[in-house]
């Protein structure tokens, strides 16, 4: 998996690129979201329309970085969720965890005024 990072006001947006499993021996997610923690960025997008799969380690990554940036008091949300992507996540019940938006354009408007 690849991310190629952009910034949008005081969002990072995050467009992920690939699978997110076990196969993949870098957690780039988890080290891409601890960096931009590092900088204080802390308002973060993650863009999953390029992401056709993610197994448990996958899901596990995604938890990690959601509880590394809400502990730093940030917010971390989700885009453009695949089909399998979505069901995954409503099976796990982690939709309802996770702001979920259909569109960039909702998601950077949800983190509005109140920018961390």
């Amino acid at each position: 998996m690849t991310i190629r990072e952009r910034q949008i006001g005081d969002v990072i947006v995050l467009d992920l690129d690939g699978r997110m499993s076990a196969s993949s021996p870098e957690r780039v997610l988890r080290t891409t979201v601890r960096a931009l923690l590092e900088r204080e960025r802390k308002c973060i997008l993650v863009n999953m329309q390029n992401v056709p799969y993610i197994d448990s380690t996958g899901l596990a990554e995604m938890v990690d970085a959601y509880h590394a940036t809400t502990r730093r008091g940030g917010a971390l949300k989700l885009a453009h969720l695949t089909p399998h992507v979505r069901e995954l996540l409503a099976v796990t019940m982690l939709l309802t965890v996770f702001e979920v938006f259909e569109s960039e354009t909702e998601a950077l408007a949800s983190f509005g005024a109140a920018r961390l």
